[in-house]
């Protein structure tokens, strides 16, 4: 398919399924003066195109017993190893987000975990891994910023 062309229509409905995953195309409708139909087929071609890839649902992570956050950077022994060293990081459930990157890590992890034991026993599951020659681990204190809206209206205005 071709590059698809994002209309204000198309960046309006976007809006608000940043903001809910879950409003009723019903709702969009009335605040946009279309109909549901039409939203139905917006959002059906970005489908399509690849813009929009399923849907997301926010966790309060904290009401679960995870709030603690850590960054772990992987050092491995060869870079060859990165995808054994990926296959077997995404077996641990606690590891929610993996990168290869460039610069001073291999491969650059976000961990939740109940508490500072909880992510040492996940720390040494990665340490643990046949190619990991070290990890270093950051400490997240609070999540200041976590904003898609500002990066997806920037996309928008540069279009």
């Amino acid at each position: 398919m071709g590059k698809f062309k994002l209309d204000d229509i198309d960046h309006q409905i976007l809006d608000m399924l940043i903001d809910n995953t879950r409003v009723p195309f019903t709702d969009i409708a009335k605040k946009l003066v279309i109909s549901a139909g039409t939203v139905h087929v917006r959002v059906k071609k970005m489908e399509e195109a690849g813009i929009i890839k399923g849907s997301s649902l926010t966790l309060d992570y904290k009401k679960l017993g995870y709030s603690f956050i850590a960054y772990v950077g992987v050092f491995l022994q060869k870079t060859s190893q990165t995808k054994f060293v990926l296959e077997r990081i995404n077996e641990i459930p606690f590891v929610t987000v993996a990168h290869i990157t460039t610069g001073k890590f291999n491969v650059f992890c976000k961990i939740r975990a109940r508490n500072t034991e909880h992510a040492k026993e996940v720390i040494f599951m990665i340490d643990d891994i046949e190619g990991v020659y070290r990890t270093e681990t950051m400490i997240s204190l609070e999540e200041s910023i976590n904003d898609k809206k500002r990066l997806m209206h920037s996309i928008f205005n540069n279009m």
